[in-house]
């Protein structure tokens, strides 16, 4: 598989054919119906901004958060990631439009991650970043505040009451931090799809949305925001199957249509590429982690993210007193808790250092997801989309 490294040259907008291709002559009709709906979907009492680089999970998560009358969505910041940000933004716009909520704001967000040229995998989600699923060039418009600005601002406004829901790099949600130094402290928390204890799927080491920028996800990880962590060591458990294609193609529903061509286009497009199973949806299980958190099984970990490494940038590591082969008493491993110290690298013979003790004490700083009901998340997956 093969990596596409964009650079800051004007890259090639996404082409689009007529809205024939879509889903029929119903789609237009079936949005209205959907939006005369969106007052009693808007009024939900958990207030959420996602951050998400649209992408064929993305785009399925966008669709579930709108069908979800629990969230009130502050907005959507779409961020460069699996494909550019010319293709991120207007696919956030279309799931607005085909869900009849263009009463969200949309913002762009970062072109480019912090440091770092934008890696992307057009090779798991087609050029479009739908899997080749085509839809209508959206006519909403992004808000004018750039991303980070819009993530600052609505933070502010509701201090303690706000959750980002991170699906992609977290280039926006970094800036936004670095931009205003009490911003972490008014965060309710994050919940990110990200990361990986059990190996990653662009290298061997780490996980996509991390290996992109990985000195924005140290950012998040060290800020003390409340961090639950949904990664590969659970979403690699949520294979999109044709049973799911049929029941949503089944379904009368703007959104119920656009999610099963989407599907479609991408398990046709794992196919081609000789894949058996997928694709997996890892942004609507970090989704549902917010709404059902019954769904996962968590475990408390202090996790931080390696920026350096040639092999290993991107990596997500784990550090807990009570983890492995061996186990102690409860009462050995309240004390292991509390003398643990994280370790990085020995130090060079070369080098100035003393000790490779990056931190004398050991506090949890994110909650891991590492097991599911698989079959609880597709019943509110599909069963959301499909109704």
């Amino acid at each position: 598989m093969s990596l596409r490294l964009v650079g800051p040259v004007t890259r090639r907008q996404f082409v689009t054919s007529s809205t024939a291709a879509v889903v029929g002559a119903g789609f237009a009709g079936t949005i209205a119906a959907a939006q005369a709906s969106k007052a009693s979907l808007s009024g939900g009492s958990m207030r959420v901004i996602i951050d998400t680089d649209p992408g064929v999970d993305d785009a399925f998560a966008l669709l579930l958060a709108m069908r979800s009358p629990e969230l009130k969505i502050e907005a959507i910041t779409p961020v460069a990631g699996n494909v550019p940000l010319e293709l991120t933004l207007p696919n956030a716009l279309r799931m607005v439009e085909i869900a009849g909520r263009t009463d969200i704001p949309v913002a762009a967000g970062a072109r480019t991650p912090l440091v770092r040229r934008l890696v992307t995998a057009a090779y798991a989600h087609g050029e479009n970043g739908l899997g080749g699923a085509l839809f209508p060039v959206p006519k909403t418009k992004p808000v004018s505040q750039p991303a980070a600005e819009l993530i600052r601002q609505i933070i502010r406004k509701y201090p303690g009451e706000v959750t980002l829901i991170t699906l992609g790099p977290l280039t926006n949600l970094a800036t936004a931090l670095g931009s205003d130094s009490e911003l972490a402290g008014m965060v309710k928390g994050v919940v990110m799809m990200g990361g990986s204890l059990s190996g990653g799927n662009i290298t061997p080491a780490a996980e996509f949305n991390i290996y992109v920028d990985p000195e924005a996800a140290r950012m998040v990880f060290q800020s003390g925001i409340p961090i639950t962590m949904v990664g590969l060591d659970v979403t690699r458990k949520t294979a999109l199957t044709d049973d799911h294609v049929r029941i949503l193609s089944a379904g009368k529903s703007a959104v119920s249509q656009a999610a099963a061509t989407i599907a479609r286009n991408a398990i046709d497009h794992n196919r081609g590429q000789g894949f058996l199973i997928g694709p997996n949806m890892h942004d609507s299980l970090a989704l549902t982690a917010f709404l059902d958190p019954s769904i996962l099984r968590f475990d408390d970990y202090y996790v931080d993210v390696e920026t350096n490494g040639e092999l290993t940038a991107g990596q997500t590591l784990g550090y807990s007193p009570n983890q492995g082969d061996l186990r102690r008493s409860p009462e050995m491993q309240k004390q292991a808790e509390s003398s643990m110290v994280i370790r990085g690298s020995a130090p060079t013979l070369a080098g100035t250092r003393i000790s490779p003790v990056l931190r004398d004490k050991y506090v949890p700083n994110t909650k891991v997801a590492l097991d599911l009901d698989a079959a609880r998340f597709f019943n509110l997956l599909i069963g959301r989309l499909s109704s």
